[in-house]
């Protein structure tokens, strides 16, 4: 099959609000290809974190990141590649405007679309995802390689398709810490923007009870759902297409939500409302920049800090409802 790849020129600084930007406007897969991450990946000093990503990636630690999003070759699928071309310079106008701050550099956000065949690309990255311990007690592995657990490992196998999620970015490794030291045995969970469904296993294999996992994008449910049976935690684990503000009723004893900050900031309101009275929320996906601008949302919204875990870039709050 054809596929309308469109490529987004950016900086390292801009990715975030690129991202947003897409979501925004209903895109909510993206690959993101940031040359200065893949050279953290590899300085790794905590024993529980290994290398799993080739070094070869390194030889264009220079380049500016990349963005892709991916469009079928159709004329519904031109049409929405011209829109959004629109929506990026749109993004440069605000950035000259000064909406991001007079010293802010979101690059060159620059757009060249290419025709590519799915075959080409679909399974590259496999290459570089290797079974990683995450945390003291979980390791996430690929399905596709084998891995022998050892001593009280629990072991989540992940294939992630189209969806984000793979355990081994900051942000996604950030929630499992704070989930295992916050989840007690049998609390329920609301995994908002479940992506690949990682958190959601992580929480039944950390010992909590029943988990409701949300997602808008139906590409992403799916996958969650696929990864929920592979994991044969299907009992305790149901994923729904939705909101958190507008479709979920029930609340929770902990909410996780791997976002990026002006979502977390957007949903700290709801995810008071859904939590029981002394409930965790934990959100990540947040740049270290902007970790004051959402602490504040978060105790804006009835929240009290318990603490702030920073690694890289990236940072995750854990906060208790008051």
């Amino acid at each position: 099959m054809k596929f309308i790849e469109l490529k987004i020129y950016t900086s390292h600084q801009g990715i975030e609000p690129l991202t947003a930007m897409l979501m925004k406007n209903g895109i909510t897969g993206a690959v993101v290809n940031d040359p200065a991450d893949a050279e953290g990946l590899l300085d790794k000093k905590k024993e529980y974190e290994w290398d799993y990503i080739d070094k070869s990636l390194l030889e264009n630690k220079n380049q500016e990141p990349v963005v892709s999003v991916y469009f079928q070759d159709t004329e519904d699928g031109r049409k929405e590649v011209q829109n959004l071309k629109i929506e990026i310079m749109k993004l440069k106008s605000r950035e000259l405007d000064g909406e991001f701050g007079w010293d802010a550099d979101l690059g060159r956000l620059y757009a060249e679309d290419v025709l590519v065949d799915d075959e080409e690309w679909k399974d590259k990255w496999k290459e570089y995802f290797k079974p990683a311990k995450v945390t003291e007690s979980l390791v996430v592995k690929p399905t596709w390689e084998e891995y022998e657990p050892e001593g009280d490992e629990k072991v989540i196998q992940i294939d992630p398709g189209m969806a984000f999620g793979t355990g081994t970015h900051e942000t996604t490794g950030l929630c499992m810490r704070l989930m295992e030291r916050y989840l007690k045995a049998g609390q329920t969970v609301l995994d908002i923007g479940c992506g690949s469904g990682i958190l959601s296993i992580a929480g039944v294999l950390l010992g909590s009870g029943p988990v409701l996992a949300v997602e808008i994008d139906p590409d992403a449910a799916r996958t969650a759902r696929e990864n929920v049976e592979l994991n044969h935690v299907q009992e305790l684990v149901t994923v729904q297409i939705g909101d958190l503000a507008k479709d979920i009723q029930q609340k929770a004893d902990l909410i996780v939500a791997n976002l990026i900050a002006p979502l977390v900031i957007q949903l700290s309101a709801s995810a008071a409302e859904h939590l029981n009275e002394g409930g965790v929320y934990i959100s990540s996906g947040i740049l270290i920049e902007k970790k004051d601008e959402v602490e504040e949302a978060v105790r804006q919204a009835g929240f009290e800090i318990l603490e702030i875990r920073e690694k890289g870039e990236w940072c995750a709050i854990a906060a208790r409802k008051k």
